[in-house]
């Protein structure tokens, strides 16, 4: 009773006032008495006829409903149900009754379309379904009328529960769960008539979101079975949305959870699922539906891979006997057929299907040997990897390159050893001629291929291959150091080392972003990374490599003008700084100039180390750094994300605007969680090797001055005297310096800046400017937070004493209304005295005081029939008067031919109005 009377003050808040709403309310409480009150079978219908029509275009009548109609509708539904489980041959007006109830909730639990609702304004639907599912037995009640004959009640019943869902879902989940047979009378309803089934679906699919314990018992009832059934019989991936309902729910009832889905693999087994990936016909045709019932069935595949929730200790196994099933049911045929051979297929099929080959052969060997195994084509047959390569290298779509080099970040270490230079004239053939060269040739054309135009796009995605290629594979990267490539021209030199070609396309992005043409920044806001990410790969733990970058002083150079530009992006800097710290932590060379102590001086005099290592920490809160994950859920597919899905378009046009966009999705792939990982962890090791640069400077030996060498006047005793004064003072000033260095060194690893020694005043300054600017940064950010919370302070004051003064208010009025109460006790209670002292009469003589009530209502009364039957007696006589009138009247009608019962009809009417009004004032009276 308290949480309707809730519901009613709501009522009343909506209304404005308890006047302005009583119409509506009045209404609905008039027609649910005669409901629940009505003698007549016939009334008890029209008033839930008309209940069910003002409820459902009225917001006002649909939230009064609310405070007061549902144990009403539900007592209706368990009696009229009753009655016909007990007749023999139940009439159509029991099952009109139970519609009627049924249509009636469902208008109650559905939003009116058409009336806009206001910001603050309460939403009826949302309230009505919190009260219908508080309702004892109501779901219970719901869940039986499933069982009914009549299509209706399985139809409404089904629409109130899936508005339940929707709007109350847990309430309506704890409930289905124990009420015994609930979720089997559901799953009853798979096998209904089509309109049945299609609410089931989606009453099903609702439930089973994130509910371990429903999607347990959804499959034990046979869930699989029945959806592939449906699946099958509404054609595959050519079906409409009931194939993408029917995916929906198979892909709840197996997303994290491993149980379900090893129930799957070992009882119906994968080729119901795998068959619906089949493409049927000469021609094929995607619609926008197969397109989405498609990336369906590859959602699926790709939970299968997953293998379940992180959780789970058994996640790993499952996710591995997966894989292998899958591929042993030929997958990967569907799969390439779907994403390479298939051109016709839209781009977020195809992207999909390349994703789902990546996380097949990614840490499974046996499925990596099957994909390099596999041909395409019909005629003139080439490997599936070239293939797939091809589109790397070809592809327009900025979705289809990142997914197909998400593929390759697995299958191309096995064909390092392709990695061999076609002759010159081979590399300049017609771009078709490529199906006939290897993997690795066909990747180090990719780098010679469009250079004369300047067109690095496709370098630049060869260069994300060949990352992939020389990742953690030493004896490949020493091989590929010893590549050359031929000049695109022969005017313009020789040919060059694999290594410096990478390098001057590096130089050439960064001279082409400041050329005129948004066409180069959408292509060069991710070349530049892409080449960088590579050679950062090429110079881990291989010291030949780190030796053939420093083989040319200009790359150096280089290097550090991109370090120093701040107009580049931050990751850009970022990378820079990771490729010289790792000549320096790979370096072997003793070389003057390319040793690793050159090498930190260098960068000391020239850039500043608080500078340098200040990159590391601007890229470590870059957009791509911080948001790297390899625990990122995919996007789940479902009803309202399917569309949006389906009509991936190219995002090159959206990013060239701004060249330093972070969201770009080449970007995303360049910055996975595993090259990040390598990132941070390089960063660790530069600064330990710069700190142990520092504490241990290049030994060198020196020329001996010609002041110190033997006098002709001095003897051989003070000749070595003065020699080792010389040495001792020497050896002092070096302790003294290493022990300064080292401190420095200490400080520069704790702060995360930088520092030089006092030998080094340029450096020093530098540091000292570094270090004055961070703590003048510091003291500007802590005073801008210190105005942030003075605001705060007294915005809080503000309210506090606003709340003062409210509660003041308050008990000011509380204390009025008390005083008013108790002014009204007091004449109450000289009233009740006076009229107790009027009754008791204060003794004999008091008694005659008080009139004698029933002698004066005699009286009145008396008087009253004696004015009344005079009144009679006038009329009377008036009447005869204008009796004798309309007879004469009457009759002068009919001479003159006039129809008088036409004309008199309707007078009798108001007469007899006019008397029952004049009765009932009598009565009154």
């Amino acid at each position: 009773m308290d949480l309707v009377s809730g519901y009613k003050g709501v009522v009343g808040l909506v209304f404005g006032n308890e006047n302005s709403g009583s119409s509506e309310d009045s209404y609905v409480e008039r027609l649910l008495d005669r409901i629940s009150n009505g003698k007549l079978a016939e009334d008890r219908r029209n008033a839930l006829i008309e209940l069910q029509s003002v409820v459902a275009e009225n917001r006002a009548a649909q939230l009064a409903f609310g405070a007061m109609g549902f144990p009403v509708l539900m007592g209706v539904l368990k009696e009229e149900r009753d009655d016909v489980e007990m007749v023999a041959n139940p009439s159509l007006f029991l099952y009109c009754m139970i519609r009627g109830a049924l249509e009636t909730l469902v208008s109650a639990l559905t939003p009116i379309g058409h009336v806009k609702a206001q910001k603050n304004e309460a939403q009826p639907e949302l309230m009505n379904a919190d009260l219908l599912s508080r309702e004892a037995d109501g779901i219970s009640l719901l869940l039986s009328l499933l069982a009914e004959d009549d299509f209706y009640i399985r139809y409404y019943t089904l629409q109130i529960l899936t508005a339940l869902l929707t709007n109350s879902p847990n309430r309506l989940q704890e409930a289905i769960l124990t009420i015994p047979r609930g979720i089997t009378r559901l799953m009853d309803m798979l096998m209904d008539r089509e309109v049945i089934r299609n609410e089931a679906l989606l009453l099903l699919t609702y439930l089973t979101r994130e509910a371990e314990e429903i999607q347990k018992i959804v499959v034990f009832e046979g869930a699989f079975e029945k959806l592939f059934s449906i699946i099958k019989e509404e054609g595959g991936s050519d079906g409409g949305v009931v194939v993408q309902d029917c995916l929906e729910l198979l892909n709840n009832l197996l997303r994290s959870n491993t149980s379900n889905q090893i129930l799957l693999r070992e009882t119906l087994g994968f080729d119901s699922l795998l068959s619906i990936l089949k493409l049927r016909g000469i021609s094929y045709s995607f619609t926008q539906q197969k397109t989405i019932n498609l990336l369906s069935v590859l959602e699926t595949i790709n939970l299968l891979i997953m293998g379940g929730s992180e959780a789970d200790p058994g996640k790993e196994a499952n996710r591995l006997t997966n894989k292998t099933t899958l591929v042993q049911k030929k997958v990967l045929d569907y799969l390439l057929m779907l994403g390479v051979e298939s051109q016709w297929a839209p781009v977020a099929v195809r992207c999909s299907a390349l994703k789902c080959i990546g996380d097949l052969i990614r840490g499974h060997p046996k499925n990596l040997d099957a994909l390099a195994s596999k041909t395409l084509g019909e005629g003139l047959q080439e490997p599936a990897i070239n293939s797939i390569l091809r589109i790397i290298l070809r592809t327009s779509s900025t979705q289809e390159f990142v997914a197909a080099d998400y593929e390759n970040t697995e299958g191309q270490a096995m064909l390092a050893s392709t990695l061999i230079p076609q002759p010159y004239p081979v590399a300049h053939a017609p771009i078709e001629e490529d199906v006939n060269m290897s993997f690795g040739s066909m990747l180090l054309r990719g780098f010679t291929l469009s250079e004369s135009d300047g067109d690095l796009e496709t370098c630049c995605r060869a260069a994300s291959v060949l990352s992939h290629v020389l990742k953690d594979n030493i004896p490949c990267k020493e091989r590929v150091l010893k590549i050359e490539l031929e000049a695109p021209m022969q005017s313009l030199g020789s040919s060059e080392p694999l290594m410096h070609r990478m390098v001057k396309y590096l130089a050439l992005a960064s001279s082409m972003k400041n050329r005129d043409g948004k066409s180069n920044v959408a292509r060069n806001a991710y070349v530049q990374p892409i080449i960088l990410k590579l050679l950062v790969i090429w110079l881990v733990d291989c010291p030949s490599a780190v030796n053939c970058f420093l083989d040319s002083r200009a790359h150096l150079t280089y290097l550090l003008e991109l370090l120093a530009n701040e107009s580049e992006p931050v990751s850009t800097r970022g990378l820079a700084a990771v490729i010289l710290g790792e000549c320096v932590i790979y370096n072997k060379s003793i070389e003057s100039g390319k040793d690793a102590f050159s090498l930190v001086d260098t960068v000391s005099q020239k850039v500043g180390l608080t500078s340098y290592f200040l990159k590391f920490e601007e890229m470590q809160k870059s957009y791509h750094f911080a948001t790297a994950s390899s625990t990122q859920p995919r996007r789940t597919l479902s009803r309202s994300t399917a569309a949006s899905m389906a009509d991936i378009e190219d995002a090159d046009e959206s990013y060239l605007a701004d060249e330093k966009n972070e969201a770009h999705p080449i970007l995303s792939s360049v910055f996975d969680d595993i090259f990040v990982t390598l990132a941070k962890r390089l960063e660790a090791d530069i600064r330990e090797a710069i700190i142990d640069v520092y504490s241990n400077p290049k030994s060198k030996v020196a020329v001996v001055p010609a002041e110190l060498e033997q006098k002709s006047s001095e003897s051989d005793a003070e000749y070595i005297k003065r020699l080792k004064a010389f040495v001792e003072k020497q050896c002092s000033e070096i302790q003294d310096l290493l022990s300064r260095n080292s401190v420095l060194a200490e400080d520069l690893a704790k702060s995360g800046g930088g520092s030089q020694s006092q030998s080094e005043p340029r450096a020093s300054g530098a540091l000292d400017r570094a270090q004055v600017e961070k703590l003048r940064r510091d003291l500007h950010e802590a005073s801008q937070r210190l105005e942030m919370l003075k605001s705060e302070k007294a915005k809080t004051e503000s309210e506090a004493l606003m709340y003062q003064n409210l509660a003041a208010k308050m008990e000011s009025d509380l204390k009025s209304l008390s005083d008013a109460y108790n002014s009204l006790e007091q004449a109450n209670f000289q009233l009740e005295k006076e009229v107790k002292a009027l009754r008791n009469g204060g003794g004999g003589g008091g008694s005659s005081a008080i009139p004698d009530i029933e002698a004066i209502k005699a009286e009145a009364k008396e008087e009253a029939q004696k004015e009344s039957e005079a009144e009679l007696s006038d009329l009377l006589v008036c009447l005869g008067q204008e009796q004798s009138r309309v007879e004469k009247l009457s009759a002068r009608l009919l001479e003159l031919g006039e129809d008088v019962d036409q004309l008199l009809e309707g007078i009798g009417d108001d007469a007899g109005l006019a008397e029952d009004d004049d009765d009932e004032d009598e009565e009154e009276e």
